[in-house]
C-alpha cells in the first residue's frame, strides 16, 4: 500500500524546544539561593573594593545635581540654571574642581619631605663622585710625578757613567791620576756618590771578609809571653782585634756631597746635562759627542726638546 503525499517523513520532523516556565522550580530556586549566598559571602579584594569605590565617584561626579536636590533648589533661586555658572560673569568655571583623592595614608607634607631627602641625596652623591673624580685625578698625577722622578733618577744614574767614564778617558790621555787612586773630595762633585758607593762596597767586602776569617782573634785565648808571633798565627792566637780596618776606615763627612744630593733629582739632572754639554760637547739623549760647542742638530738639553 502507497503512503500518502499528505504524510510526514520521519527523517524531515523537527522538535520545538520546551517553552520556559513562569514558574521557579524548588531546584532552581534552590540553586538561585546558593549563587546569592556564595556572592554575599565571598570577601571582595582591596583591588576590587577601590575599582568599585572610584567607579562610583567617577558616577557621581559625572552626573549633574538634579533639580530635586535641595543644593540645587538653594541656587536656583539666586538665578542658576542647569548647565549655566555661578555669578554674573559668564566666562566663570561650569564645571566644578576635580577632586585629588588622597588614597594613602601617609601625613600632609611627606610628600615634600621625601622629596627634599631624595634632593639630598642626589647632591651627596654628586659631591662623592666629584671627590672621586678628583681623588682619581689626584692619584693619576701622582702616579705620573711618581714615574717621572724614576726616569728622572735613571737618566741621572746615565750621566753620571757617562761623565766619569768621559772624565777617566780625559785622564788617560793627559796621563793624570785615575779617578780610584784620588781622594773623594778631589771628585767632581757631579758623580762623586759613584766613587763613593764603590769605596763603600769595597769596605763591606773587606770587613766581612775579616769577620768571616778572623774568628780566633775575637775569642779570647791564653798567650805565653815568650811565643813568637809565627807561633801565634800558626795557632790561630792572634790577638789583634778584628775591627782594626773599621776604625782605620771611618767615613769622612762631605758637606759638597750632601748639599748636591739634597737638590731635586730633576735639578741634579739637569746640571749634570749642562755639564756634559759644555764641557765634553756630549748631548745624553742623542747619545753623540759632538766636534764643536755649536753642537749643530741637537734639539735642545732636556728630553722633551728631543720628543
Amino acid at each position: 500500500m502507497a503512503q500518502s503525499d499528505e504524510e510526514e517523513d520521519y527523517m524531515t520532523m523537527t522538535f520545538e524546544e520546551p517553552k520556559e516556565s513562569k514558574h521557579e522550580t524548588s531546584l532552581q530556586r534552590a540553586a538561585r539561593m546558593r549563587k546569592e549566598g556564595e556572592a554575599r559571602s565571598r570577601q571582595k579584594s582591596k583591588a576590587e573594593r577601590e575599582a568599585e569605590a572610584e567607579a562610583a565617584r567617577e558616577a557621581s561626579l559625572a552626573t549633574a545635581l538634579p533639580e530635586t536636590n535641595k543644593g540645587f533648589k538653594m541656587m536656583a533661586k539666586f538665578g542658576f540654571k542647569q548647565g549655566g555658572t555661578l555669578g554674573k560673569s559668564e566666562n566663570a568655571r561650569k564645571e566644578p574642581i576635580r577632586l585629588n583623592i588622597k588614597e594613602d595614608r601617609s601625613g600632609i607634607g611627606l610628600e615634600s619631605e621625601k622629596k627634599r631627602k631624595f634632593r639630598e641625596a642626589w647632591e651627596k652623591s654628586e659631591r662623592e663622585a666629584k671627590r672621586s673624580k678628583e681623588d682619581q685625578g689626584d692619584f693619576l698625577q701622582q702616579r705620573r710625578q711618581q714615574q717621572k722622578e724614576k726616569k728622572a733618577e735613571r737618566d741621572l744614574d746615565n750621566a753620571q757613567r757617562t761623565a766619569e767614564r768621559l772624565s777617566e778617558q780625559e785622564a788617560e790621555e793627559k796621563g793624570s791620576a785615575h779617578t780610584d787612586e784620588k781622594s773623594l773630595t778631589d771628585i767632581n762633585v757631579l758623580w762623586r756618590c759613584r766613587a763613593r758607593r764603590r769605596v763603600e762596597h769595597q769596605r763591606d767586602r773587606r770587613q766581612r771578609r775579616e769577620l768571616d776569617n778572623g774568628l780566633a782573634s775575637r775569642l779570647p785565648t791564653y798567650v805565653e809571653e815568650d811565643e813568637d808571633n809565627d807561633s801565634k798565627l800558626a795557632l790561630g792566637r792572634d790577638v789583634a782585634p778584628f775591627y782594626t780596618s773599621l776604625e782605620n776606615e771611618l767615613e769622612e763627612e762631605d758637606p759638597e756631597l750632601a748639599e748636591f744630593e739634597a737638590l731635586p733629582v730633576t735639578e741634579r739632572l739637569q746640571k749634570l746635562l749642562v755639564f756634559l754639554r759644555e764641557t765634553y760637547k756630549y748631548c745624553l739623549y742623542c747619545g753623540h759627542r759632538y766636534p764643536d760647542a755649536a753642537m749643530e742638530g741637537c734639539p735642545g738639553v732636556t728630553e722633551e726638546d728631543h720628543d
